[in-house]
């Protein structure tokens, strides 16, 4: 082996998988290990899955393949396969994929380094999904994958609503609140290594503090975080629409530092469809977050099901004259996918999926209108942005206000008017607006 051992890194999925990830490279770098973003320069590869839904899963084994190729025309000596694919299926992509070396499930980063280092001197011992069912939270310090001035602090693990759809719980187990002396370590760690957007993410976030039986206390930490030097900006995502207090809603509006935008994914507005989805509330908490927020000013954002068994024609349409009425600034909808496992897999009346397609279709065309109507309410306006891209050689430069989250919503685009770098805040009067993006020039 080299003296030079490196290891590569492919993260699908979600943000917490992401932060999984690094957490993972903390690990093999605290074993000697070169992290490289290359991965033809990578002795050992690593590929975290997705297991969520259909299309997640197939982008999952794709990468496998993608990545078991450098065996042939790179550098690679070890595939190593871990996340919530890996969990749920390892036995099965043992079997099905000669191509892994390796396999781990979300609960065995801690043995990562000990594994790799077995299954380089002896393959055949280690070919056994590794698989746990351990629960609890590990720490440990992470190299970060987003750019410096951005980075993700998961503040729990594992979920307990159990919503007929979704096959998180079978894959992480019940939920669990992370350590607040932890989170707020992690969070003094990362503003002093120059982190300056810090984005808070669980399963449910509101369910932070509840392990006990007592209601959310994430408004407390939340107050607690903004509190630390060096934190220009806060931003909370997946909030529970019964969990969201006037509290909360308080502190994120009132907050300097604390971004005035709320992820609130309700995933359908039908009463009836809520109760066989399992949905913890109902809609009368949704209509009564959506209403609090934005008295508060708050950006909104939610996620929707299209599709769910049983969905009527009519309980679409009252979906859409919701989305109408409430003006959901962000919107991310999806059609309803049966996923192995779930109560709602089993369910009767499974929509057809032109059906599906149509209705996801339909709900997105006006989406689409309702965004850009709401983006041009804000041209005119100056607004703080975060530099995500330099300016390029026609002065141009891309970012981000406090209304947009990164991966999910869409950027500005500006004229910079002074010498920027990537990771500055600057002002940015909006001159034009999209259904996702945005330009404007620096002020």
């Amino acid at each position: 082996m080299s003296e030079n051992r490196t290891v590569g890194m492919i993260s699908l999925g979600c943000n917490k998988n992401r932060v999984d990830s690094e957490i993972a490279l903390g690990l093999m770098r605290e074993h000697g290990w070169t992290v490289t973003p290359e991965p033809g320069e990578a002795e050992v590869l690593i590929v975290n899955t997705c297991g969520f839904i259909g299309p997640a899963k197939e982008e999952s084994i794709d990468a496998i393949l993608e990545m078991a190729d450098f065996k042939r025309r790179g550098r690679c000596r070890l595939l190593v396969v871990t996340g919530c694919l890996a969990q749920r299926y390892g036995q099965e992509l043992l079997d099905e994929m000669p191509e892994i070396d390796l396999l781990l499930g979300v609960n065995q980063y801690p043995r990562l380094p000990e594994l790799v280092e077995e299954a380089l001197r002896a393959p055949q011992v280690v070919r056994t999904p590794w698989c746990a069912d351990t629960l609890g939270y590990f720490e440990h310090d992470r190299v970060l994958t987003t750019p410096g001035y951005s980075a993700y602090v998961r503040i729990g693990e594992g979920c307990s609503n159990r919503c007929a759809f979704c096959a998180i719980p079978l894959i992480r187990g019940k939920y669990r609140s992370r350590d607040r002396k932890a989170i707020l370590a992690e969070g003094q760690a990362l503003a002093k290594q120059g982190v300056r957007e810090h984005i808070l993410v669980a399963q449910d976030t509101t369910r932070w503090g509840t392990d006990g039986g007592q209601h959310s206390r994430l408004h407390e930490l939340l107050r607690d975080y903004a509190a630390i030097p060096g934190v220009d900006w806060l931003r909370v995502l997946y909030c529970y629409p019964d969990e969201t207090s006037e509290a909360l809603l308080d502190v994120i509006a009132g907050t300097p530092n604390i971004c005035s935008y709320l992820d609130l994914p309700f995933q359908h507005i039908n009463d009836d469809i809520l109760r066989r989805m399992r949905r913890r509330g109902d809609s009368g908490d949704i209509r009564r977050c959506v209403r609090l927020a934005k008295e508060r000013g708050l950006t909104l954002r939610t996620s929707l099901i299209v599709g769910f068994p049983g969905e009527t024609e009519a309980q679409f349409q009252e979906l859409l004259d919701f989305l109408a009425e409430a003006r959901i600034d962000r919107v991310g909808a999806f059609a309803f996918s049966p996923e192995e496992g779930t109560p709602a897999a089993e369910m009767p009346d499974q929509i057809p999926e032109e059906v599906k397609q149509e209705r996801l279709d339909r709900l997105m065309k006006l989406q689409n209108r309702i965004a850009r109507e709401e983006n041009e309410k804000r041209v005119g306006q100056t607004v703080r942005v975060l530099v995500t891209a330099e300016p390029g050689p026609t002065g141009s430069a891309y970012g981000r206000s406090e209304a947009e989250v990164p991966e999910s919503d869409g950027e500005i685009l500006f004229e910079a008017m002074s010498r920027i770098c990537e990771g500055d805040f600057v002002n940015v009067r909006l001159l034009s607006a999209g259904a996702y993006d945005m330009a404007g020039v620096q002020v």
